[in-house]
């Protein structure tokens, strides 16, 4: 019974692993496509400007403020979600360390280069 107990930890934790794999992915996805939205807002704000000042005159004030509300928008969503992913990844590495030394202070993955 032990055997199954544990091969149920192992494949619970192994889920969670895999779960966490897939939010980490789809927070990247988020992430870019996001980014890419402000990419394509400060496009569209730059071009507004040059063609305004191509024709001698200067961008109106509704459209600067839509387009700039828009690149605002969609910068802070990217802003977020990175951090987010740098905040997942900073735990990670952190508690990859810790785990690495809960079995006596040597890391399961290491190779001392010596049978044992």
């Amino acid at each position: 019974m032990a055997l199954l107990d544990r091969l149920k930890q192992e494949l619970d934790r192994a889920g969670k692993v895999a779960q966490d794999a897939f939010d980490d992915g789809k927070t990247r996805l988020e992430a870019f496509r996001t980014r890419q939205l402000a990419d394509k807002a400060a496009q569209a704000l730059g071009y507004a400007v040059f063609r305004s000042k191509k024709s001698g005159g200067d961008l109106d004030a509704a459209t600067y403020d839509r387009l700039k509300a828009t690149l605002e928008t969609h910068d802070g969503e990217a802003a977020k979600l990175e951090a987010e992913i740098e905040l997942k990844r900073q735990q990670s590495s952190a508690s990859r360390s810790s785990s690495g030394t809960d079995a006596g202070g040597a890391s399961s993955d290491s190779y001392s280069g010596t049978p044992t």
